[in-house]
């Protein structure tokens, strides 16, 4: 009895250790009774250009976008020793700060709680355990060079862009054929979440971006501050990709684009409570109106093992940063994501993290200069029913700027994400209607291996003057889709003076004839054409000066279907 009794107080002293390891908690709510906003007035928690996002796009704003209980924050807020840290409304959880189990016992009594669930260990400022090495790419200065402006581009002749060492890795996806066309990523917002932006503030790399305000903001999610400048420099480094601009040096695939800077990664540990950090930057990403989220983060193991991600939970459905991304990209945004670097691993640990498995996150993979595939770049998942990653870019060699401003090389997924995000960027400047999807669409559909996927390239290296081409097709075809309506045979204008056109969206393939008669039967004009089913047909009718006003008669034959058409001439 003695014995038994002396185990079962080691359980309970070993329960009671385990659960005072842990600071930070992540509490999971019901509902969102007592919530300050309205569907009728999201105004007041979403900007105008979110609305705008999500207008334009068609999406409805839904109870994932109401601001979480205040009712319940105040509970959970007046319980002793507690500290609210950050919230999430489309995941409706709450971050705290606790070291009292009395604490928790007593959050987890309100009805309207579901779960509290440790998210992370706490701080250690002197112990002797390792820390993590999340970030321990090397960055190798390049030699000077300097390429003129007179550097041949994609369209033969002389780039806008003076790129200097950045022209090979934006080439070899035609990325500069978007900035020769003016396509630089102007009025695209891009927030990038990462460990830090060190210097940022005083590198000359990134003077262009500071100096014409271009940087919109910041904020320290994990330090809870106004300020990302003192951290880590890995999210400089990718900040640099796209937003660098030193002529003849190195030039970003986005130069002119607008950017958010949002710490949410400590560098030095691995919790998922980083994961409640992402989620919560993205969400106000979202509701101040962004474009686009870039991150070169990802989660599967963590410092205690307790809260890794197996292969069967990277699933796209089941990580908290994995849910909170795939829900930016349902509120308009395009979300960018590292495929991560461990594509030499042994076992499942090979395959992309979090949120990398998401299945509407873009993940990019890595190549090297060449468009060949980096051996360090992580697997698509194995049999989930998903591409991933979606394309590859350059991420070995790649070019950025140092903490002094200089270009240099470094390899990793994390480098070849916001190179790709930055040519998407632009892309989308060029086509501002089209929807988060539909840019992403075009980019798969330009890659060199789209008609032949794999785990590896995914659908492989964009080409972004495709990508242009495919788009400037569709908008074409959209616009005729919208002046026909539910026709298929269409006279503009009417009335017509000197001339006028058919549209005809052939109904089958064949030979069609067009004749133009006038009221008393006489033929006026006809035109012939050979016709491909559903394709569609500009057929111009000039010269018509000479005839009288009055009323005319199109009639459209192809041996099997006829048509007529009345128009009116002034």
């Amino acid at each position: 009895m003695k014995k038994l009794y002396f185990l079962l107080l080691m359980v309970v002293l070993c329960g009671s250790a385990a659960k005072a390891q842990f600071t930070r908690y992540v509490v999971v709510l019901k509902d969102k009774k007592g919530t300050t906003g309205t569907l009728n007035n999201p105004s007041t928690y979403l900007s105008a250009k979110a609305i705008e996002r999500r207008t334009r796009q068609k999406i409805t704003i839904d109870s994932t976008d109401l601001p979480v209980s205040a009712v319940y924050l105040d509970s959970i807020r007046n319980v002793p020793n507690v500290t609210i840290r950050n919230v999430s409304k489309w995941l409706n959880q709450v971050l705290i700060i606790t070291s009292d189990a009395a604490a928790i016992t007593r959050i987890n009594s309100f009805p309207f709680v579901k779960t509290t669930d440790a998210v992370a260990a706490q701080a250690r400022p002197q112990d002797s355990l390792p820390v993590q090495q999340k970030f321990n790419s090397t960055i190798t200065p390049l030699p000077p060079q300097t390429l003129l402006s007179g550097t041949q581009g994609s369209s033969g002749t002389s780039s806008v862009l003076n790129y200097g060492n950045s022209f090979n890795q934006i080439h070899i996806q035609e990325g500069d054929y978007l900035h020769d066309l003016g396509f630089t990523g102007k009025g695209i917002t891009i927030a990038i979440l990462d460990a830090g932006f060190l210097g940022y503030k005083s590198n000359s790399a990134m003077d262009s971006v500071r100096l014409q305000n271009r940087i919109l903001g910041e904020w320290d999610y994990v330090a809870n501050e106004l300020s990302v400048n003192e951290d880590h420099p890995h999210g400089l480094y990718c900040f640099s990709i796209p937003a660098a601009n030193k002529p003849g040096q190195i030039v970003g695939s986005a130069p002119h684009a607008s950017y958010y800077l949002f710490r949410t990664e400590e560098a030095a540990t691995e919790y998922p409570v980083e994961e409640q950090h992402w989620v919560a930057a993205a969400e106000f990403a979202d509701s101040i109106g962004v474009d686009m989220i870039s991150s070169s983060l990802g989660y599967y193991n963590f410092d205690n093992p307790v809260f890794n991600h197996s292969y069967a939970e990277r699933d796209g459905n089941t990580s908290i940063v994995t849910r909170g991304a795939d829900m930016a990209v349902r509120k308009g945004i395009i979300v960018t994501n590292s495929a991560g670097n461990s594509g030499n691993a042994a076992g499942d640990t090979k395959f992309v993290a979090c949120p990398a498995d998401g299945d509407s996150v873009f993940t990019i993979g890595a190549t090297n200069q060449s468009g060949v595939i980096a051996s360090f770049s992580s697997w698509g998942p194995n049999g989930v029913g998903k591409r991933k990653p979606n394309i590859v870019s350059v991420g070995q060699a790649t070019v950025l700027a140092n903490t002094a401003g200089n270009p240099s090389s470094g390899n990793g997924t994390s480098f070849s994400n916001p190179l790709a995000c930055g040519l998407i960027a632009c892309l989308w400047q060029a086509f501002p209607e089209f929807t988060n999807m539909e840019i992403l669409d075009a980019v798969q559909k330009s890659a060199n291996r789209y008609t032949t996927p794999d785990d590896r390239y995914g659908f492989g290296l964009p080409n972004f003057r495709k990508a242009f081409e495919l788009l400037t097709k569709e908008k074409e075809a959209r616009r005729i889709a919208t002046i026909l309506g539910d026709q298929w045979l269409k006279a503009l204008p009417v009335p017509f003076k000197n001339q006028f056109q058919v549209i005809l969206k052939a109904p089958a393939d064949g030979k069609a004839e067009i004749r133009v008669f006038d009221a008393a039967g006489r033929l006026v004009d006809q035109q012939t054409r050979t016709t491909t089913k559903d394709q569609v047909y500009f057929i111009e009718f000039f010269n018509l000066l000479r005839l009288k006003a009055g009323t005319y008669f199109i009639q459209y034959n192809d041996g099997t279907l006829k048509q007529t058409l009345t128009v009116v001439k002034q």
